[in-house]
């Protein structure tokens, strides 16, 4: 039987020209895949300085830590003899403690520890203070761009730095200001994790855990992320897109208890991470708000360097992050501020963060793509 189609006399014989030519291409025809692989991956140097190796471990620790504190309890329920103790403690985190909600358990110890200003040094992350806060009132620091959220990690990397340890030197800069980050009360359910984190200040980003804290009198101080998921879907190297404009709740709660607003621009939190393409009307866009709205965080779809390459991982780039704590905007103790009251402090609130960005854009967004721009 014939075949269905047959090859001409033509195209099964090569010249001695032509057979040189294919064998030079495929010369220089990469035959092993996995080299070519590597080739793209810019792999770190076996000779690191010792301080970069302990800045990559603080973060590495840092950015795992929340699913390596539960694998640590689901060790510890392996050990028989310590179940009791365990049922005491998921009694204690469930029905009893609330500090969460109470101020937390700020150690000054913990939060001053050698491992945050490695931490903080990865980036490099740091504070620039534009004036004296005097602790004589209540504060409500705005923290903004929110930043890249990881699966692990509900928390602006600049932030930590800045608000959760003394790494950049808070209380140095502001004495007798006691600073409280704060974050879902979802993350106090995970045991040991909360733990820690009560240790650094953090505490539930509950109306009533702001209401009981900026209580607390002078010097009293909270920190809110005020773009939440929503800006964390625009977040990538080069731009600020800001979730702003109908957060009204932060600045309402500043007036019912006569806390001062300070805005903070963290530059270079959007540029720890590179993220993949998401623009609205994407079919990413969509698969990520449908994400946010069941589970209350967005699909996080980026990358960032490997603990062995530079390239490829999900650890945090180097990039240095500069939180920029501008002036206060005062405000005055309202019971029940109306809707035009409350516009008007976020109109001055929007000046002064503008001003930080115009002030500051080219000594630390030199590599922008666009201008500042406030959204929602």
């Amino acid at each position: 039987m014939e075949p269905r189609s047959v090859l001409s006399e033509a195209s099964r014989t090569l010249s001695s020209s032509s057979l040189k030519e294919r064998l030079s291409q495929l010369s220089v025809t990469p035959l092993r895949p996995v080299v070519a692989m590597q080739a793209s991956i810019d792999f770190v140097p076996l000779k690191i300085p010792r301080k970069r190796r302990l800045q990559m471990l603080a973060v590495a620790v840092w950015s795992t830590l929340m699913p390596l504190m539960v694998v640590a309890f689901l060790f510890l329920w392996s050990i028989p003899p310590l179940w009791p103790l365990l049922v005491a403690y998921l009694v204690w985190i469930h029905l009893i403690d609330r500090s969460p909600d109470h101020g937390g358990r700020p150690s000054q110890w913990f939060r001053s520890m050698r491992c945050w200003t490695y931490f903080a040094d990865y980036y490099p992350a740091s504070l620039k203070k534009e004036c004296d806060l005097p602790a004589d009132r209540p504060y409500l620091f705005g923290y903004h761009p929110h930043g890249r959220l990881t699966p692990s990690k509900c928390f602006s990397r600049g932030a930590v730095a800045t608000f959760a340890t003394e790494a950049t030197g808070f209380s140095k800069a502001f004495p007798g200001i006691r600073p409280h980050l704060l974050t879902l009360a979802s993350n106090f359910q995970i045991p040991i994790y909360r733990d820690i984190i009560l240790a650094l200040g953090v505490c539930s980003v509950s109306k009533k855990s702001c209401s009981n804290i900026l209580k607390g009198g002078p010097g009293s101080a909270i920190t809110i992320v005020v773009g939440g998921a929503a800006e964390s879907l625009a977040s990538r190297p080069g731009t600020v897109d800001l979730t702003l404009r109908r957060r009204l709740g932060f600045i309402k709660l500043a007036m019912i208890h006569g806390a001062d607003l300070v805005p903070v621009f963290s530059f270079g939190e959007n540029d720890i991470y590179e993220q993949m393409p998401n623009e609205k009307g994407t079919t990413v866009y969509a698969i990520q708000k449908k994400f946010q709205a069941v589970f209350g965080f967005t699909l996080p779809l980026f990358h960032g360097r490997g603990l062995l390459n530079y390239n490829l991982g999900l650890m945090p780039y180097r990039r240095r992050i500069v939180s920029v704590i501008g002036n206060p905007v005062h405000v005055t103790q309202t019971d029940k501020p109306t809707l035009e009251e409350i516009m008007e402090v976020q109109k001055r609130y929007i000046e002064e963060l503008t001003r930080i960005w115009n002030t500051y854009k080219d000594d630390f967004a030199k590599a922008r793509t666009r201008e500042l721009n406030i959204v929602e």
